[in-house]
């Protein structure tokens, strides 16, 4: 079950001059919590810090899909390569 009281998560603010104090710290905290920060001049918004949107996850299988090229008889050994088999017999 699940309840929703209506409650709306504010965005954080805080002032230019602390937001010019501890950047780096702001934009990690940012990174970490995906929350976004608002930054106010005078009590009034001027921007606001929001996480990158996710990336889109490299497929490691099959990534290689459609680039292969298949030349002549993938069932039977190649002339060369079956003597070099008798030669090392």
């Amino acid at each position: 079950m699940v309840v929703d009281h209506g409650t709306i998560a504010r965005m954080k603010e805080i002032p230019i001059s602390k937001f010019k104090a501890t950047c780096l710290a702001v934009l990690e905290n940012v990174r970490k919590t995906r929350r976004p920060v608002r930054v106010t001049r005078f009590g009034k918004p001027v921007a606001e810090v929001i996480p990158p949107a996710p990336q889109a996850q490299k497929q490691i299988l099959g990534f290689m899909a459609g680039r292969g090229k298949i030349h002549g008889d993938i069932v039977h050994a190649t002339p060369w390569l079956e003597a070099d088999r008798n030669r090392r017999k």
